[in-house]
């Protein structure tokens, strides 16, 4: 029998209410991870739907399908943390964070869920025994750099030899990925059995707010299953007898926030919780999600007129970058390869020598900018576009640039 490619989401991921109102429907986009080698032959590709509904129940902000996990993360996965200076700048400083907040012998297990290449345990490697979990075969760079790695989906049967070959951890962290696993209830099951008595479960996840404040539609892919607040995170963590004792927002991936969890009772909550959850009051109704979807179709209009105006001029318009978010924001306007020329990525990078998902973009190497000289340049990270901007004049850059989102303008 042929395996689902995906589920539909019919009753709440954290509840289980069935109760779910639609915030807004992008359409059907493609995995963003699904890439087609240049000069390949244009064959069938599948799109999942994406629509985001909204619990009242448990805050939850969440994706309307479930893509299967081996489409989203296969083992050839192209991401890699280390090559981005503010995730690597985030791990040091989650580093410093834990080493203020939380007592740590020099026998403490460390885990992280979903550690990829390795860069987030480097920090803590030298100090405590570390494990990293990641069913990527990036994960063999890890163990390069000498940090025991599991190359496996973090599930109960790789949590039960976790405990037998190392013992349980006194912290697990879990950054950006958090928002990524299915069955999120048997995960944080899974999670606090891993944990000691007084252990510490640390995620970092996209947060709701800045995404609502900023018009960050282009985060909205199915790698991202739900979309927390500190609210929603409250309702599942305390399901499972566990508590925040700690938040702080961080700036990484156009904003996400950083969570501190225990068992109840174990640790001093700070108000730094309490605080957050007041600030979120404004943003958690359904009168506020009409107004973002309005902001979404109208930036979209705006976006796509500007585009037309330049090329109707017969100018040219390279991207830059080819993070998983340029996607959503490319497929969900419908540009191709005569709107955008191609989309400039850093040497390195897996993705280049592949189409943009969904299209005939070609992403290639960001050497070929002083040759070519396009007019203009759209920053699809425009969440860091000061920073690009800067380094793309170093380069030599001398046209214009396109920031998409929240309000689409050129700016020199």
């Amino acid at each position: 029998m042929k395996k689902k490619l995906s589920k539909a989401i019919t009753s709440c991921q954290i509840s289980n209410s069935k109760n779910l109102k639609s915030i807004i429907f992008l359409g059907y986009l493609p995995p963003v991870n699904t890439l087609k080698k240049i000069n390949s032959i244009p064959e069938e590709e599948t799109f999942f739907p994406a629509e985001l509904l909204y619990c009242k129940k448990s805050k939850l902000v969440q994706l309307g399908c479930v893509v299967n996990k081996e489409i989203l993360f296969p083992y050839t996965y192209p991401y890699t943390s280390s090559t981005t200076k503010i995730l690597r700048s985030n791990f040091l400083d989650l580093f410093n964070d834990v080493s203020k907040k939380i007592n740590l012998s020099k026998d403490d297990l460390i885990i992280d869920i979903g550690s990829n290449d390795g860069n987030l345990l480097s920090n803590f490697k030298h100090k405590h025994k570390v494990l990293g979990i990641t069913p990527e075969k990036i994960g063999k760079q890890a163990i390069k750099k000498g940090i025991p790695t599991i190359i496996n989906y973090f599930n109960k049967k790789v949590s039960s030899k976790v405990i037998k070959t190392f013992g349980k951890a006194k912290i697990i962290t879990a950054t950006n990925v958090f928002a990524h696993i299915d069955n999120i209830n048997e995960i944080v099951k899974i999670i606090k059995r891993t944990l000691k008595n007084d252990g510490v479960f640390i995620s970092e996840s996209h947060y709701l707010l800045p995404l609502i404040r900023t018009l960050q539609y282009d985060t909205i892919y199915h790698e991202h299953l739900r979309y927390y607040s500190l609210q929603s995170l409250k309702y599942l963590f305390e399901k499972h007898n566990l508590e925040i004792i700690d938040t702080k927002e961080i700036p990484t991936h156009g904003g996400s926030i950083r969570v501190y969890a225990a068992r109840k009772g174990k640790f001093k909550v700070t108000k730094n919780v309490r605080i957050q959850l007041r600030k979120e009051q404004k943003y958690l109704n359904i009168k506020n999600f009409k107004k973002f979807k309005n902001n979404i179709v109208k930036s979209k209009i705006d976006l796509f007129n500007l585009i037309k105006k330049i090329k109707e001029n017969k100018k040219s318009i390279y991207g830059v970058g080819a993070p998983s978010r340029a996607s959503t924001l490319i497929n969900y306007l419908s540009l191709d390869q005569d709107l955008i020329d191609c989309v400039l990525e850093i040497k390195g990078s897996h993705k280049i020598g592949h189409y943009i998902p969904g299209t005939r973009i070609p992403i290639l190497d960001e050497k070929i900018l002083s040759k070519t000289k396009p007019d203009f340049l759209i920053l699809f990270s425009w969440h860091i576009k000061n920073e690009l901007k800067k380094n793309l004049r170093k380069k030599g850059f001398k046209g214009k640039f396109i920031i998409p989102l929240p309000k689409p303008v050129i700016e020199n």
